[in-house]
């Protein structure tokens, strides 16, 4: 007879299923926030490589308009959330903090709701407040998107791979 071994810590059981609480959120949040500005700042420092590289010559380092800024940074962030939580139900910041966003059928949203979650966070971050006035512990995205984040510990076992036997 095989015990099994539940890899989630014992104080950590109670909580895995439920809805994540202002705090856990609001970090997973800022560390995507970072992950988005990293990519941000690699991606410029990447143009200005090329920029250098391209004409010879004298070089000055270009410098985007406030504009360009206004649209890039935004953007960058909602596709970041969006194919996230569309694609396996987590950011970095989710996977980090132990968190999953999932739809009414407890499954990975759909594209569209991704999509529309992603910019609702992006273009009104307070919704998120109401997480701490909410006895579900529901942001306004979540209800108006029927969305929740939960507790998600991703623990499952990697499935090992079979190789052949070696021929003599």
């Amino acid at each position: 007879m095989t015990a099994r071994v539940d890899p989630i810590p014992l104080e950590a059981r109670v909580f895995q299923g439920r809805r994540a609480g202002l705090v856990t959120r609001a970090a997973a949040g800022c560390i995507d926030i970072g992950v988005v500005v990293i990519a941000l700042i690699v991606a410029y420092l990447g143009f200005v490589v090329v920029v250098f590289l391209v004409p010879p010559g004298g070089f000055e380092l270009p410098v985007p308009p406030l504009w360009l800024d206004l649209v890039v940074a935004p953007v960058a962030m909602t596709l970041y959330l969006a194919v996230s939580w569309h694609g396996d139900g987590r950011t970095y910041g989710c996977h980090v903090m132990g968190l999953r966003v999932v739809d009414r059928r407890a499954q990975n949203p759909n594209l569209v709701t991704a999509l529309l979650r992603a910019a609702f966070n992006v273009t009104f971050p307070l919704g998120l407040a109401w997480v701490a006035l909410s006895r579900q512990n529901r942001s306004v995205q979540d209800v108006v998107l029927r969305t929740s984040v939960i507790y998600d510990w991703d623990v499952r076992p990697r499935v090992p791979v079979a190789y052949p036997a070696a021929a003599d």
